[in-house]
């Protein structure tokens, strides 16, 4: 094969590079908590000194730490949870960035349930309070590692679609560990609040051991903001229970080739889905207080 043919087929594999996120956040419509917390964002890094896996799915915008604290000054907010990104072997990315925050920001990390003991007790030292899993992997990790992290108090976060929950719901539910479900478990907004797989989610909710994130809501299947077609989602899980869910960015919205998102209307759109400002600090500030350990 001539060195053209190679070069050709090197492009065709190559991973896509992600849009940048919108640098500029239009002005809140309301007063933040001052313990305000972004529960979902994803730092990347240089690749020379944080190579990414050979079969990632994606090359990162070439955003990083700076331009996400840039964000968080802007909107005043002053607590982050950083999410591993799976582009990584490991999580030296997330720890470095959680080091730099001198305990203002925790991660949740990557992990296989065969992790050293050693190596649970230094993330956790360094802020991390759980292991995130994707069902598009089959899930056989999970109980494994629900045991693994829960004598650290850890939790569970699942990246899945609503439609899987009647099914591992079962598993779930019996979990020694909270589970913390991804993006609105990623329901498809066009499918309606009646779907199976968001009455699965009310369900595991009451539980009290299930949390939900209110995260990019433009990943439902409504790409345009305001997002209308998630708001009677949004507001049967705030009637549901207010006190287990968090919002989340989903900084910098990597792999979403839609229109890309202002940060300040993701965060205002809180308003809309629960008027009452209570609720509404109770999602931005006291839930995620308890749910990641902040002090």
């Amino acid at each position: 094969m001539s060195q053209t043919t190679n070069d050709a087929a090197a492009t065709v594999a190559a991973p896509p590079t992600c849009q940048s996120p919108d640098a500029s956040p239009v002005a809140l419509p309301f007063a933040l908590p001052a313990d305000a917390c972004d529960c979902h964002a994803h730092i990347y890094g240089p690749p020379e000194q944080y190579p990414y896996r050979e079969d990632r799915r994606y090359i990162p915008a070439p955003v990083g730490l700076a331009e996400y604290r840039t964000l968080l000054a802007t909107l005043s907010v002053p607590r982050a949870v950083i999410i591993q990104p799976t582009i990584y072997r490991d999580n030296q990315v997330t720890l470095d960035v959680l080091q730099a925050s001198a305990g203002q920001w925790r991660g949740i990390a990557k992990l296989t349930p065969d992790v050293s003991a050693e190596e649970l007790k230094r993330l956790d030292a360094a802020g991390f309070r759980g292991v995130r899993l994707h069902t598009r992997t089959g899930l056989p990790d999970l109980e494994a590692l629900a045991a693994r992290v829960a004598p650290l108090g850890w939790h569970v976060q699942l990246h899945l679609e609503a439609r899987d929950l009647p099914e591992i719901g079962p598993r779930l539910v019996r979990l020694p560990v909270h589970v913390v479900i991804d993006h609105f478990a990623r329901v498809d907004v066009r499918d309606g609040v009646d779907q199976p797989g968001f009455k699965a989610l009310l369900t595991l909710m009451e539980s009290g051991r299930c949390w939900v994130k209110l995260s990019a809501p433009f990943r439902l299947g409504d790409e345009a903001a305001p997002y209308a077609g998630v708001l009677p989602f949004a507001r049967a899980l705030v009637a549901a229970r207010p006190d287990r869910l968090v919002w989340g960015s989903d900084w910098p919205h990597s792999s979403f080739h839609g229109v890309m998102p202002n940060m300040g209307v993701l965060l205002g759109l809180v308003g809309e889905w629960t008027p009452d400002a209570g609720v509404r600090d109770m999602i931005l500030g006291t839930n995620p207080a308890q749910l990641y350990g902040f002090h």
